[in-house]
């Protein structure tokens, strides 16, 4: 079990709400840092809109804001903590300077890690004291319900910091992801990356609009994948010989020209066709009223899937 009670959230955006969130929900001591006071007023009301679903996710009883603190300095708000996040914006040169001054004034072996998506910790940290206690912890949204998160070492990162840092999200719920080394998008956003390239295609050549793509994954594979992801799935499509057959079988359709991995030109014709597309599929209801649907569903979801993880796992 981790140790770790104080931690610093940099940044107060999407990603950043969502792991203040996660972070009082397991009762963790937590410093928000925003250059802007006014932003702090937002982000209670944020905590408060999602607190319902997280209530119901982690069994807790009631919200705790006495062990959440704003802060519009930096200093201040890593100075006394054991481990900081940071979520501020995918920009190399922001985050390389950015990293600098969390570096300057937080303790020595505590733990700095970056909530990117895809940039390389190596060069993040470039500039960084003790770079050895820093790594990526790249979550997916909305961070306060979602259990993965993928832990990506820089070239200098000690092992002793990564074996901390997994204790301490499994100490919040999560199902941590340990990568053996550095790669630009790491796992899932690779993955993803290719999916939305490619829809990104079909929407542009006419074939489908954005709700038959996303009926696509809804109602087929995203069933599936939410169990056993795309290897597993692809095991039991060999049938008893398994992937073995499955790749005799199927092996040499990779060889035909069905997908287009580079991504295509983003046209104000196709951005129009996306923005258009997503608007019916919207039928009116709010980006917030939807997130509350999503989030309802995705606490009966991961309830519902421990009960069948269990015979997998």
């Amino acid at each position: 079990m981790s140790n770790i009670k104080k931690v610093a959230v940099i940044g107060t955006g999407v990603i950043g709400a969502g792991w203040i969130i996660r972070f009082l929900a397991h009762n963790k001591i937590v410093y928000a840092y925003d250059k802007d006071k006014q932003l702090e007023k937002k982000l209670i009301q944020e905590i408060k809109r999602t607190w319902p679903f997280v209530k119901k996710l982690f069994n807790k009883k009631k919200l705790n804001l006495k062990n959440f603190k704003y802060f519009t300095s930096i200093k201040d708000a890593v100075k006394n903590v054991d481990l900081i996040q940071e979520c501020a914006p995918e920009n190399y040169s922001l985050k390389i300077k950015l990293m600098n001054t969390i570096g300057e004034f937080s303790k020595s072996n505590a733990i700095i890690s970056s909530s990117s998506s895809g940039l390389l910790p190596t060069k993040i940290y470039s500039k960084c004291k003790n770079s050895e206690r820093c790594l990526i912890g790249h979550p997916f949204n909305p961070v306060y319900l979602l259990p993965a998160v993928e832990i990506v070492p820089g070239k200098k990162t000690g092992k002793n910091f990564m074996n901390r840092a997994n204790k301490f999200y499994k100490s919040i719920a999560m199902n941590p992801i340990m990568l053996k080394k550095e790669l630009p998008g790491y796992l899932s956003d690779r993955l993803q990356e290719a999916l939305w390239r490619e829809a990104l295609h079909i929407v542009n050549d006419g074939y489908a609009t954005t709700k038959d793509l996303d009926r696509s994954i809804e109602d087929g594979p995203g069933l599936r994948w939410s169990l056993m992801g795309v290897f597993l799935t692809f095991h039991l499509a060999g049938g008893k010989a398994g992937m073995k057959h499955m790749l005799e079988q199927f092996g040499p359709a990779l060889k035909l020209p069905w997908t287009k991995l580079k991504a295509p030109k983003l046209t104000s014709k196709l951005s129009n066709r996306v923005i258009e597309g997503t608007r019916v599929q919207s039928r009116g209801k709010s980006v917030s009223k939807i997130s509350d649907i999503r989030d309802e569903y995705l606490v009966a979801l991961q309830k519902l899937r421990k009960k069948f993880e269990k015979k997998l796992r």
